[in-house]
């Protein structure tokens, strides 16, 4: 049985009810690791409530660059987003967030790491296959899993171990927040029938009022520039976010098919990421070779799900990466994002040096130097097979054999 163990702390409800269980129930000494991937807050205050809870140690831990550049850059190159909709929020916090849990779990002399997962939720699986990968050797309590307590009943708790906890009963929302969005369940979200208040949304609250531009910059296919401004890929992030979300576009609101074999209504902000990954997208239609941007239309969905169940550290993900990654070395040009009021977000135009459209082979016009007289003998030949097919099968009065010799 595990004598020490390193939690994976948001300072949240279940995570902060979990220190003070594990320590009583369980008998075990808690370090308490806060991961800062953008999700803004208090750090003093969230290292004290997991003091206050019982733990013997709190650390916060700064993963915006790591986790913007190692985590979330990949995940844009691959235009990820499960089930055609979310863009993985939650999903891709989980493994950075794993890999320093075991760095602290090796530094503190840990026997263990530790989440406050639900036993129907998708993130015990992130943390545990994460954690499989990266030290088999350490055992992973997942006390949220096993102590039967409700969400009200955990409320009570913290009560009466004096836990200072923000949610409430009348207020009892989880949410998961990171740089690349915001996701929101529990409460009336669970009635799929209901529509959202407006009191979840935070990121996409409307406050614009005039139409704006703005342009993306991307190099090999991240973005890099925000008009003409060249910033850390976590910056442009949380501006394009800001902008964008100023115009009330950016949720999604969806029936998800869980890992565990259950249906859940997820609620997502997330209009950085969702304009970054529609600009990205929209600069490969111009960059990519045709079979090229099929191909990784096809295997976009599969690297989605991959992230999504919990398989970062796996040989197939580090595969697809470079595909990925051997995709995205022309991605480089602009994209101009038109926003307007009320809640709407396209792509008003694009460029780029090394960009495929020609306009001297596209236009109808005087400057057209496309070969029509090639595409007669284009046409013939490409539908040879189907024109063969058609005369010596379809076409045939039923019953009518084939002429001798040719069977």
């Amino acid at each position: 049985m595990a004598k020490r163990v390193v939690l994976a702390y948001s300072g949240g409800l279940d995570t902060s009810v979990a220190v003070r269980w594990m320590t009583e129930e369980l008998k075990v000494e808690v370090i308490a690791l806060a991961a800062d991937v953008g999700q803004g807050g208090d750090w003093e205050t969230i290292k004290a409530r997991a003091m206050a809870a019982g733990a013997v140690d709190a650390i916060v831990v700064d993963l915006r660059e790591e986790f913007a550049n190692d985590f979330v850059a990949p995940a844009l190159k691959a235009n990820a987003k499960y089930e055609g909709k979310y863009p993985l929020i939650s999903s891709l916090s989980r493994p950075v967030i794993v890999k320093h849990l075991v760095a602290a779990a090796r530094t503190y002399g840990a026997d263990a790491v530790g989440h406050g997962c639900t036993g129907k939720g998708n993130d015990q699986v992130r943390f545990e296959v994460s954690a499989a990968a990266l030290a088999p050797d350490l055992e992973v309590l997942a006390p949220v899993r096993g102590w039967g307590l409700t969400r009200e009943q955990s409320i009570d708790y913290a009560e009466t171990w004096g836990i200072p906890i923000t949610v409430t009963k009348s207020s009892p929302y989880s949410i998961d927040q990171n740089l690349w969005g915001r996701t929101i369940e529990c409460g009336i979200l669970e009635d799929p029938w209901e529509q959202p208040p407006e009191d979840v949304y935070e990121l996409t609250t409307p406050t614009a009022t005039e139409p704006t531009e703005l342009i993306i910059s991307f190099e090999q296919g991240l973005p890099v520039a925000l008009d003409g401004r060249r910033l850390p890929l976590s910056n442009l992030i949380g501006e394009v976010d800001r902008l964008v979300g100023s115009y009330g576009w950016g949720r999604i609101d969806m029936v998800e098919n869980r890992r565990v074999g259950i249906k859940s209504r997820e609620i997502y902000e997330c209009p950085g990421a969702l304009a970054l990954l529609m600009a990205h997208s929209d600069l490969e239609d111009l960059t990519l070779e045709r079979d090229l941007a099929h191909e990784k239309a096809r295997l976009e969905p599969r690297y989605a799900d991959l992230v999504y169940d919990g398989m970062w550290f796996s040989p197939l993900k580090a595969a697809l990466d470079a595909f990925v990654d051997e995709s995205q070395r022309f991605v480089t040009g602009d994209v101009r994002l038109l926003c307007e009021v009320p809640g709407r977000c396209i792509v008003a135009g694009r460029r780029s040096d090394v960009g495929l459209y020609d306009y001297s082979l596209a236009t109808y016009e005087a400057a057209d130097r496309f070969r029509h007289q090639d595409a007669e003998g284009f046409v013939r030949l490409w539908g040879l097979g189907v024109a063969t097919w058609a005369a010596r099968q379809v076409n045939r009065p039923t019953g009518e054999r084939p002429p001798a010799g040719a069977e």
